[in-house]
């Protein structure tokens, strides 16, 4: 999630697929942004190079570094063909066939559309290549194999690209696509079981245990857990400040999303997700939005 440039460009979700390489170069830089590729690939607290990984995300199943995906032959995604881009968001598939590990949101990015894997893989390939090897996974013995990631997958992998809701409007299907798919939400605001996949029945509800040790707010529309207070003007306006209807601010996460992402989005995306997360059943959890 992050800069972009302030013009409407197509997602792929009720929009006319753009022609024009430069058209393309635009979509996929507005994708990079909202999907916030900078703020996971890049190791910001160690000065590290844009793209080049090295940040660590520490989970209840170990420490992921994130991986390079400059354009660097050797150490990033430069031997990569547009194929192997397209499985290894679709399918989590490594280019070699080995699985990867849902530290990595395929299990969202799977559902974008075609068109915007193109446009994104474009445009990752026109970054600066940056030569940084990428660095090993602190993970307990039993998840070492990607085997258990295969099976993993077998449990909670729904691959495939985002179908419209027909009885839904233009707005909401929008909206759906952009938090499920391209911002991938749910991967840190849905709790997750003790084999870490979603707890459907809770989805959007927030996670007590988050990336980093951070506890990550309910974003359903629940009234005293969640943000079920909060109107569709609310929720666009945070998208950009950071600033909740009670005059807080997003804690560290968030706020790096806010400011390589969604501030960067277009004013018609923001609304679109605030109208798609007004839609959600309200699930009531322990914590409250207004306390991290």
């Amino acid at each position: 999630m992050s800069a972009c440039t302030a013009v409407w460009l197509c997602l792929g979700v009720a929009a006319p697929l753009l022609h024009a390489s430069e058209d393309v170069l635009q979509q996929g830089e507005y994708l990079f942004h909202a999907a916030g590729c900078i703020v996971c690939h890049t190791d910001a607290d160690n000065r590290g190079e844009p793209l080049a990984g090295g940040r660590a995300l520490e989970t209840g199943f170990g420490t992921f570094y994130s991986s390079n995906i400059t354009p660097d032959p050797d150490t990033g995604i430069g031997r990569w063909s547009e194929d192997d881009f397209r499985r290894a968001l679709r399918e989590g598939l490594s280019p070699a066939g080995r699985h990867y590990y849902p530290a990595f949101p395929y299990t969202s990015y799977t559902h974008l559309s075609d068109s915007d894997l193109r446009a994104l893989w474009r445009y990752l390939s026109g970054r600066v290549p940056v030569r940084q090897v990428n660095k090993a996974h602190q993970l307990p013995w039993y998840l070492r194999s990607r085997a258990v990631a295969g099976i993993w997958k077998t449990l909670f992998f729904n691959p495939g690209p985002f179908q419209p809701q027909s009885d839904n409007t233009p707005a909401w299907n929008r909206g759906a696509y952009l938090v499920m798919a391209v911002a991938h939400c749910g991967e840190c605001h849905t709790p997750r079981n003790f084999l870490g996949g979603y707890k459907d029945a809770q989805l959007l509800a927030g996670n007590p245990h988050g990336v980093d040790e951070t506890v990550i707010p309910n974003i359903t529309p629940d009234r005293k857990t969640g943000i079920g207070t909060w109107n569709i003007n609310d929720i666009a306006d945070y998208l950009v400040t950071g600033m909740t209807p009670d005059g807080d601010f997003a804690g560290d996460l968030m706020a790096d999303v806010i400011d390589h992402s969604t501030s960067h989005l277009t004013e018609e995306d923001r609304r679109a997700i605030a109208t798609y997360l007004k839609s959600l059943p309200a699930v009531q959890t322990e914590k409250h939005m207004h306390d991290h």
